[in-house]
């Protein structure tokens, strides 16, 4: 091995391809290239550092002690790279931000803020996407995330939220005195703390055969709460300036503790850039009140 001699980009780049898909043909397709290329990129890398990064098998590769090893060094470089890179191109040097964010918190929480951060930092330019789309062409991977799960964790990220779960109907369907056992129901799919657990946390349960209407995002349930399709299952995130608006209401005092949350998903130490930490520190600050 040469020990002052980086290995070329794009050995570098068929290897991480490699790894990922644990393919040559998949690398292949993600590069643009011919298997056969890619495979000579490999062994070139290979011969270049002394060392087998794979075992091939006859439908499969497996990666090496050392490729395993080799592996969180060259992502780590290409993510350091493309955050320098999408720093500078277009003169932006950090001032544009990508976030991927839930759809909810983005319509319900994000989007209504907006105004305030840029009375905060009127250089900032946001390319905002959620993860019900692919990200917009020319951006490879978010700069921050927004997630919503269970027990989320790792040491970039914070979480963001500790909700309770609620039911909410329009004004109107509340003036009429409307019953839940009686209303359409809507809550979002894979939700834990759901109408089941919000009926046994008064000491009753959803009539025999009621059915509950199941959407993909708390756009949609909620959406159809605001449109006076029924009653919606909703936390305080999504839900607090939607009933500070009186455009929705809470149907009842019950609340259950709610097993998901939004959680920040930073960048890495060197991959920040003053847009990332103006957006973070921002977005923190609004959390906490």
């Amino acid at each position: 091995m040469h020990s002052d001699n980086l290995p070329p980009l794009n050995w570098l780049r068929a290897f991480e391809a490699s790894a990922r898909n644990l393919s040559f043909t998949g690398a292949a397709r993600d590069l643009n290239m011919t298997q056969s290329a890619v495979s000579q990129q490999i062994k070139a890398l290979e011969n270049h550092l002394g060392r087998s990064l794979f075992v091939r098998r006859t439908r499969a590769l497996q990666l090496t002690e050392a490729g395993l090893n080799y592996l969180p060094t060259v992502q780590e470089a290409f993510s350091t790279l493309a955050a320098g890179t999408r720093a500078l191109i277009g003169g932006d040097r950090g001032r544009r931000l990508s976030v991927q964010s839930n759809l909810a918190f983005s319509v319900f929480w994000l989007t209504p803020r907006l105004p305030r951060l840029y009375a905060q930092h009127p250089w900032l330019t946001l390319n905002i996407t959620t993860t019900l789309w692919d990200m917009v062409e020319g951006i490879t991977s978010p700069d921050v995330e927004i997630r919503f799960g269970r027990d989320l964790d790792g040491a970039r990220v914070t979480r963001l939220s500790k909700d309770t779960c609620f039911a909410v109907c329009s004004p109107e369907i509340a003036a009429r005195g409307a019953d839940w056992r009686t209303e359409q129901l809507f809550d979002c799919a894979g939700m834990i703390s759901g109408w089941d657990a919000w009926a046994a946390e008064q000491g009753e349960r959803l009539p025999d055969g009621k059915a509950i209407n199941i959407a993909t995002t708390f756009v949609i349930s909620l959406g159809a709460a605001l449109a006076g399709a029924g009653m919606a299952m909703a936390h305080e995130t999504v839900a607090d300036q939607l009933l500070a608006d009186a455009r929705l209401v809470r149907a009842g005092d019950h609340i259950v503790a709610m097993q998901d949350a939004y959680y920040l998903a930073s960048p890495a130490k060197h991959a920040e850039t003053p847009a990332s930490r103006a957006f973070n520190d921002w977005l923190l600050a609004e959390i906490a009140g």
